[in-house]
Parts: structure tokens; sequence; C-alpha cells
């Protein structure tokens, strides 16, 4: 296994550790989606490596954090990624303005499914800032961008 997809795996176990850390009250509407951000970056970067396959067991595994309907973050996680891979040539050339502008319309739209889900099962949002989580993420991927390709730069020059 390269030194990238460890890095990899890595940073989506602490992307996993940041979506269920306790906040305090008035910071869980805000909370972004760490994991759709890191499997966002990564499938930019390493699309041979991070794909479907691993968005779908990630998605999954934040369906049992999360206590959701089984499929519910996994389909749209796969989704996103999957969008990512037929376009991560023409991201990668893409100003970090114009890339966190997609960004959040990928996150608008996950969070739309994941809320369409969650309405067939008869239930309502908790909070009248539901879709808070997709601005803030967008607003964070500049930094998120650059910490991730720091790392992997940093790494893939320290293993050769």
């Amino acid at each position: 296994m390269g030194s990238n997809f460890k890095i990899a795996g890595l940073t989506i176990i602490f992307a996993f550790m940041l979506s269920m850390m306790h906040l305090p009250e008035w910071a869980t509407d805000y909370r972004p989606d760490w994991v759709a951000l890191v499997f966002i970056y990564w499938a930019m970067a390493l699309p041979d490596k991070v794909g479907v396959t691993m968005a779908w067991c990630a998605g999954l595994m934040l369906d049992i954090s999360h206590g959701a309907i089984l499929g519910q973050y996994a389909i749209g996680l796969v989704i996103i990624i999957y969008i990512i891979h037929i376009q991560h040539q023409k991201l990668r050339v893409c100003s970090l303005l114009q890339q966190a502008i997609i960004i959040l319309l990928l996150l608008l739209f996950n969070q739309t499914l994941v809320l369409w889900v969650y309405g067939i099962a008869g239930n309502t949002p908790e909070t009248a800032f539901y879709f808070m989580p997709s601005l803030v993420g967008a607003l964070l991927w500049p930094w998120v961008f650059i910490i991730l390709r720091d790392l992997r730069r940093k790494f893939v020059y320290r293993a050769m």
C-alpha cells in the first residue's frame, strides 16, 4: 500500500472522529460534513484509490454512527464521489473559490437527498438551520484542501 493511501485512510478516520465529536448545543447546527469533505479531496487527488466502494462503506458507517436509516448517508456520499470521479480533472484546475462553490452545490445536494429520505420516513428536520453545514463546509473547503494537499505532499516526498 502506498503512503498516499495510508495518509488518506488516516485523514478519513480523523474526519469520522470530527463528525462524532461532541459539540456545544449552539454549534451542532453548523457542523460540516467532515467525511464528505475529506472524501471529496481524496477522490480528486487519488481517483484510482478512493472510489465509490470506499464511499459506500464510509456512508454505511456514517448511517450507523448517526442512527440513520441504513443507506441514507451512503447513497449521497456515493453520488457525490461518482460526480467527483467524472469531473476530477476539471475540478483540479478550478480555483479554490470555484471549487468551494461546486462543493457547496454537492453538499447541498447530499443534504437534500438525506432530507428527502428523512421525510419519507415521516420525520422533519430538527432545526431551521438544516442546510448550514453545507455552507460551513464550503467556507472551510479552501483550508481542508490546503491542509490535505500539504499532508499528501509531505508524506509522498518523505516516502521517496
